[in-house]
C-alpha cells in the first residue's frame, strides 16, 4: 500500500479552477469540432477557443509562480516523465489550437472578425491564404492530438483513483478532502 501522505500535497483552488474549467471548455470544443458539419456551432466554437487560448495564458502565469505539488515517491521515473511530458504537451496544445484556428479563419476566403459570445470582435491575423491552408491543416492534426492526450490524461487520472488508489486524483479534484490543500 503507498504512503497517502504522499499525495497529501494538493493542487490550490485557483489551479483546480483553471484545470476543470480549461477542461470542460477543450472537451465541448473538441466535441463541436468533431461534430461541426452535423451541429453547426462555429462561432460559438470560435469564441469557446479564444476563451481557452486567454484561460491558459492565465493558467500559465500561475503555474509558473505556484508550482504543481510534487508526484508521490512511490512513481516510478518512466511515470514521472510521461506526466510531465502529457501536461506541458497539453498546455502547448491549449495554446496552438486557439491561435491555429485563428490563424485558418484570417487566411481564408473573406477573413472577418471573430466574435466572442458577442461582447467584442476579435480581429483577424494579417496573414495569407498560405498560411490559413496551413492553419488548417494544423487545427486538425493538433485536434486528434488533444483528442488522444485528453483521453490518455483521463485515463491515468482513473487509473490512479481506481487502480492504484493513491490519492493523485484528490490533488486537482475540489469535490475530494479539502483539510490537507495548500493556497
Amino acid at each position: 500500500m503507498h504512503d497517502r501522505r504522499d499525495a497529501a500535497l494538493r493542487y490550490s483552488r485557483v489551479a483546480m479552477l483553471f484545470h476543470w474549467t480549461i477542461a470542460a471548455l477543450v472537451i465541448v470544443n473538441l466535441t463541436i469540432g468533431l461534430l461541426h458539419d452535423a451541429i453547426g456551432g462555429m462561432p460559438l466554437h470560435k469564441a469557446i477557443g479564444l476563451t481557452v487560448l486567454a484561460l491558459t495564458a492565465a493558467r500559465l502565469g500561475w503555474r509558473l509562480l505556484h508550482p504543481a505539488p510534487p508526484l508521490p515517491k512511490h512513481t516510478p521515473a518512466w511515470e514521472r516523465a510521461a506526466a510531465h511530458a502529457t501536461h506541458w504537451t497539453l498546455y502547448l496544445l491549449m495554446v496552438a489550437m486557439p491561435l491555429t484556428g485563428w490563424l485558418m479563419v484570417s487566411g481564408g476566403p473573406t477573413p472577418r472578425p471573430t466574435s466572442w459570445f458577442g461582447l467584442a470582435q476579435v480581429p483577424p491575423l494579417p496573414v495569407g491564404r498560405a498560411a490559413g491552408g496551413f492553419g488548417h491543416e494544423a487545427h486538425e492534426l493538433l485536434g486528434w492530438l488533444m483528442l488522444a492526450l485528453v483521453v490518455l490524461h483521463a485515463a491515468a487520472a482513473l487509473r490512479h483513483h481506481l487502480l492504484l488508489r493513491d490519492g493523485v486524483l484528490g490533488r486537482m479534484a475540489p469535490w475530494f478532502d479539502r483539510s490537507s490543500q495548500r493556497g
